[in-house]
């Protein structure tokens, strides 16, 4: 099944669960086959400290409760963790209470892959979200398209600005992650020569930090054309130091996730938010799905054990299919 299509049945399933009236397509009848016998999956992931993590816990909770309605038998226990150590003390828990498979988005990749090769080597199947480990011991990975979130993010600014004109962007947490997206970012608009990028700054994913990185871009710069806030939620921040400002010189703020407050705003047809560039959380769902299909012997879709979910554009022509009013993000 495409992601596209298990990310809006998720949806489907998760707006039957909260009796939200929803048009999207119901599941495929193989959508989630039953393991045989009893099962127990376990799910591993940050909390809640941003919205972007707010909407992964939002959908880890969906995946439990649809996963457990559709396999009669199958216990999806959740670990939510404040740090690395405390998302570590959280796996050995799930170990105690004999998880067959786990599913984990590590706070940092250092300190989570010691535990993960204990998890391999029990033999517990192990699926990693994201971000990755730094020793490959995983049966499968779910990851985000980040060359490919930062590549679309440069085009679709250059589309807007019709190939000219000065541009800054907001970095996020200064990590493997961030470096992919900035430098695909740079490299489309280098197919630009009369774009320049005048400015960047730290923004740690942060709507505050977004906010006072573009009041200092304001003072500094009196005339921008397009500002790459990198994420919806430090767009929110940016987009407040903007209207604060009662400058006119934008033409485009481009955040990036997906974010429910994002998606509303093209909904509505915000003039300087006319789009957004996905990186759902909804791939913590995916990374369930998976496991479930792992112990069911099923042939996974990606033949070399990596699963991309793509960097995709939402604007006024599929915001409305995008628009996830109950998620938390």
């Amino acid at each position: 099944m495409k992601i596209s299509t298990l990310l809006r049945t998720a949806a489907a399933l998760s707006c039957a669960a909260l009796t939200v009236s929803c048009s999207r397509e119901s599941a495929p009848a193989d959508a989630v086959a039953a393991p045989v016998g009893a099962s127990v999956i376990g799910i591993s992931i940050p909390a809640a400290d941003h919205g972007w993590t707010g909407g992964l816990v939002f959908w880890a909770n969906k995946a439990k409760q649809d996963l457990e309605a559709a396999n009669p038998g199958l216990r999806v226990l959740l670990s939510s963790a404040k740090d690395p150590a405390d998302q570590v003390s959280g796996i050995e828990n799930l170990l105690v209470q004999d998880v067959q498979a786990l599913v984990v988005l590590p706070h940092e990749p250092a300190p989570l892959t010691p535990i993960c090769k204990q998890v391999a080597a029990r033999g517990v199947k192990l699926i990693v979200v994201d971000r990755g480990l730094t020793e490959n011991v995983m049966d499968y990975s779910v990851v985000g398209d980040n060359p490919g979130f930062g590549r679309v993010s440069g085009e679709q600014i250059a589309k807007v600005l019709g190939g000219k004109g000065k541009v800054v962007f907001m970095e996020g947490v200064l990590c493997q992650v961030n470096t992919d997206r900035v430098t695909a970012f740079k490299k489309a608009l280098e197919a630009y020569p009369e774009i320049e990028i005048v400015d960047s700054g730290v923004s740690d994913w942060s709507t505050e930090k977004g906010l006072r990185l573009m009041e200092n871009m304001l003072q500094k710069h009196p005339q921008l054309d397009a500002v790459w806030a990198g994420d919806d939620d430090v767009l929110l921040g940016a987009l407040k130091a903007y209207q604060d400002s009662r400058r006119e010189d934008v033409k485009i703020l481009l955040g990036g996730g997906g974010s429910k407050a994002v998606v509303k705003m093209i909904l509505d047809g915000n003039p300087l938010v006319t789009q957004t560039v996905t990186y759902p959380p909804q791939m913590i769902y995916v990374a369930a799905q998976r496991a479930v299909d792992m112990l069911n012997g099923k042939e996974l879709p990606a033949a070399d054990k990596v699963e991309i979910v793509p960097a995709e554009v939402i604007d006024a022509s599929n915001a409305a299919e995008n628009y996830f009013p109950d998620s938390a993000y």
